[in-house]
């Protein structure tokens, strides 16, 4: 018997999210650990280039290489993951992304060098790109308007809390001698995974993948079970299905499912709003801090465990500002969270490097011979520099951090909206993999000016946001289709964004049954023809 309660189905599923984050905070812990060095040291200090205690480890490109290939993993994991989910369902391909993490957790616990942990990494990299693609759109599948924000932003907390958690298991593990320091946390993160594969078994498929397949007797009694609370008979079970059968079968009529059709005129509009809102999401810079923070605090002056505890601080930020977003997003919007959080953002990346440039100073051959940490500050300018590193985490974790996940499958019709979610994540771990093999040799060459790359880009997304982000909270996917297809707005791009509304009320009104279908179904013919009529309203209201 599957599970209908919505809280319990998020919960299981948004530990593919979190498998991506105990990647993030594993690889910031462990990457600066005496034993890591030691264990893939390629010189030119320490054994066995020289009797230095101090091992230089990986070189930055090395580096770089080694942290890019999850992502690498993922770009590839995110695009197939468009015809795992289409063919076997938005669970199943959840499920086989949790066996590959086992898999690849296996080989990279088990790395005798640096090609292996490259390998097992990039295998890792195959289910994060899976399951982060798929996860939203399982979730924003099953999720009622009012609380689909929340549910799909989960993600973004179960990320922060991989990160938090590993770190602190990483951590603990460095006191231990040897390759057992990095090989522990690795091989205790295939616990969630196993939590994950045997919890999906008690939770139901996508309703609308079900319909797809023409399984309509299972797609309504999954409705039933989740949004009816076991009621056949409730109105709002009926009218998400009358909704979900009116867009299939028009789809099947106009339907050419390929990635191709993203690409088409009526198409290419949503294709890069869900495209750019992942890249976006990267070029914040906020990953690059998650992997790299141990850097930037080794150039602010902190190191050993002053420098690992100092970086847990941000995970806990993470953590706590994303409750925030999860409570409130449905009501603030997509739209105001994702502007306020760039112009936010943009603001301590630029005093971060207006800091760094006017009271530090170059490094030959980095601190530690940590090539790159080539830049140092001392003093208060110093502490200034890892409180806008705190400020910059607590203004990314409840805007775009949860958002970016929410967004996109918001954004398309069911007929493409696997392969479409499936394309915009492999946009995030092309960037994110572009980053992470850039980022070592940009703080040893360009220093400071790292932070000023990262400001301008928030700048931008500022900018793009605010004229092609249209409001999607509050809507059901069926009526966020309706915006990009306005007949009275503009030619394949709909209603535009800067008028477009929240409207949770009119969610909520749905929901719980107030709305009168007599007078919705005139209603319905209109040009606004999936918001209903609430009852104890005047008249109906347009609210994109």
């Amino acid at each position: 018997m599957a599970i209908g309660n919505i809280y319990f189905i998020a919960t299981i599923a948004v530990i593919g999210g979190g498998l991506f984050g105990f990647d993030i905070s594993s690889m910031s812990a462990i990457i600066g650990t005496e034993q890591y060095l030691c264990y893939f040291n390629q010189g030119p200090s320490g054994p066995p280039f020289d009797d230095s205690p101090q091992c230089s480890g990986p070189t930055p490109n090395v580096q770089g290489g080694i942290t890019a290939a999850m992502p690498a993993g993922s770009w590839l994991g995110a695009l197939i993951s468009g015809f795992i989910t289409d063919k076997f369902g938005r669970k199943r391909a959840i499920q086989i992304g949790a066996v590959i993490w086992l898999i690849g957790s296996t080989i990279v616990c088990a790395s005798q060098n640096i090609g292996m942990l490259i390998v097992g990494r990039i295998i890792n990299g195959l289910c994060v790109g899976i399951c982060s693609a798929q996860v939203p759109v399982y979730i924003s599948e099953l999720a009622p308007p009012s609380k689909r924000g929340r549910l799909v932003g989960a993600q973004q907390w179960a990320i922060t809390w991989g990160i938090m958690i590993l770190f602190y298991i990483s951590y603990g593990t460095s006191f231990l001698d040897g390759p057992a320091a990095w090989r522990v946390p690795w091989g205790l993160q295939m616990v969630p995974a196993m939590i994950l594969l045997v919890g999906l078994l008690f939770l139901p498929e996508s309703p609308r993948w079900l319909a797809r397949k023409d399984r309509w007797e299972e797609a309504e009694s999954v409705l039933t079970l989740v949004h009816g609370k076991g009621d056949p008979n409730s109105p709002f079970v009926h009218r998400e299905k009358a909704e979900i059968r009116e867009m299939i079968e028009f789809e099947r009529n106009n339907a050419d499912v390929s990635y191709l059709e993203l690409f088409k005129p009526h198409m290419i509009n949503r294709t890069h709003i869900g495209i750019f809102v992942q890249i976006w999401s990267q070029l914040t810079g906020m990953n690059v801090m998650m992997y790299y923070i141990n850097y930037v605090f080794l150039m602010a002056g902190l190191t050993g465990n002053t420098n690992l505890v100092a970086s847990s601080i941000q995970y806990v930020i993470n953590v706590c500002m994303t409750i925030p977003a999860l409570l409130f997003v449905d009501r603030w919007g997509r739209r105001p969270t994702l502007l306020v959080g760039a112009l936010l953002m943009m603001t301590w990346l630029f005093a971060n490097a207006g800091i760094m440039a006017s009271y530090g100073h170059y490094v030959p051959g980095g601190i530690n011979k940590e090539a790159a940490a080539s830049w140092t500050v001392e003093g208060a300018p110093s502490k200034a520099v890892i409180a806008c590193t705190y400020l910059f985490v607590a203004s990314y974790a409840p805007t775009w951090g949860p958002v970016s996940w929410i967004y996109p499958p918001e954004l398309y019709p069911l007929r493409v909206r696997g392969k479409a979610v499936a394309l915009a994540t492999s946009a995030n771990w092309a960037f994110n993999f572009a980053l992470g093999y850039f980022v070592p040799p940009s703080f040893e060459h360009i220093q400071w000016q790292t932070y000023i790359v990262f400001g301008v880009f928030c700048a931008s997304m500022f900018v793009h946001v605010f004229f092609m982000f249209p409001e999607t909270a509050g809507k059901t996917l069926e009526q966020v289709n309706d915006i990009f297809t306005d007949p009275n707005g503009i030619k394949y791009v709909g209603t535009p964004a800067w008028k477009t509304h929240v409207s949770t009320r009119h969610a909520l009104a749905d929901e719980s049954g107030q709305f009168d279908f007599e007078k919705d179904a005139g209603f319905r013919g209109s040009t606004d023809k999936h918001e209903p009529h609430v009852l104890h309203e005047d008249s109906p209201t347009r609210s994109h």
